[in-house]
């Protein structure tokens, strides 16, 4: 697994969002096809935990709305990330307008 995600994925389980962001930008930028979307949809879905853990409700919904859509497509597993589980469990956090995030990326 490349670094930069392994290192985003460490940072998304200790709820450091941002700095998740940071990091699978890294990975993100010089990708083409399916796997720049799979890397962007965990980047939607980091900066949509941040804007919630900041207060920015309607930024938070739209990131993760475009973050959703696009890990669809790569369901239910990639890269080593259960995408299944990541999926269900974002929905069902949403849902029940969950405070602090718990969900993980493996």
């Amino acid at each position: 697994m490349q670094p930069e995600l392994l290192r985003g994925i460490e940072l998304f389980n200790r709820a450091e969002y941002f700095d998740c962001h940071e990091e699978l930008e890294i990975a993100w930028t010089p990708e083409q096809g399916p796997r720049r979307l799979f890397l962007q949809s965990l980047i939607h879905l980091a900066v949509a935990f941040h804007h919630h853990e900041q207060g920015n409700p309607g930024g938070a919904k739209r990131q993760f709305q475009k973050g959703l859509k696009k890990l669809a497509g790569f369901l239910p597993h990639c890269e080593g990330i259960a995408t299944g589980r990541l999926y269900r469990d974002t929905i069902a956090w949403r849902e029940h307008g969950g405070a602090r995030p718990t969900i993980k990326l493996q």
